[in-house]
């Protein structure tokens, strides 16, 4: 059995970071050692950072962004094109999107997809909200640009079917997109040609 080599407080900081996406135990170690030796130039803003996020981050009411302000900095962006409503799973999902830089687009966060196996269903997620924003005036096309996954497309032909009854153009990313990809693990290249060649449900 191997015993640890550092304190507990020093292992519970490896456990937290083990937890994020894309570090695994011995990524965490690396990370935290890091953090360590650097306490003055990394630990200490990072905490404070992290401080400050957790005392000001909100979601947006509209469109489900995160950001310091509700609405979002993206809803109030007058220069965004209002008639496009860009429908994505995750926050990680729009902010992949707006790397890619393709579209100057308005955005719709559904915070999930559905799902038989976990239990979410339409209600728990943001589709009611989805539908009323494309009635409003102005709104022209829908963009919906969830992940090439089963679940991803279940959601798809759901959310095209809530909104078939308004006089909106809905779009799907174009094949681009892998089968089993997802969005916030594709480079910009592809997120923008995927974008540009979309095409109707």
């Amino acid at each position: 059995m191997a015993r640890g080599v550092a304190g507990p407080e020093i292992e519970r900081l490896i456990q937290l970071l083990a937890r994020l996406p894309g570090l695994g135990p011995r990524s965490a170690r690396r990370a935290a050692l890091t953090l360590l030796k650097k306490r003055e130039a990394l630990l200490g803003p990072l905490a404070e950072a992290m401080r400050i996020a957790s005392e000001r981050v909100v979601v947006c009411a509209s469109c489900g962004n995160v950001d310091t302000s509700d609405p979002c900095a993206v809803c109030t962006d007058a220069s965004r094109d209002g008639s496009i409503i860009v429908v994505v799973e995750d926050v990680s999902d729009l902010w992949a999107l707006e790397r890619a830089g393709a579209l100057h687009a308005r955005y719709h966060v559904l915070g999930g997809v559905l799902s038989a196996l976990d239990g979410v269903r339409p209600e728990n997620l943001a589709i009611d909200r989805l539908v009323a924003r494309a009635a409003e005036p102005g709104v022209r096309e829908v963009i919906v640009a969830l992940n090439a996954t089963v679940d991803g497309q279940t959601t798809a032909h759901y959310v095209t079917e809530a909104l078939a009854h308004l006089p909106v153009t809905v779009t799907r990313l174009a094949h681009g997109v892998p089968v089993g990809g997802e969005l916030d693990y594709l480079d910009e290249g592809t997120l923008s040609a995927a974008l540009k060649r979309r095409t109707a449900m």
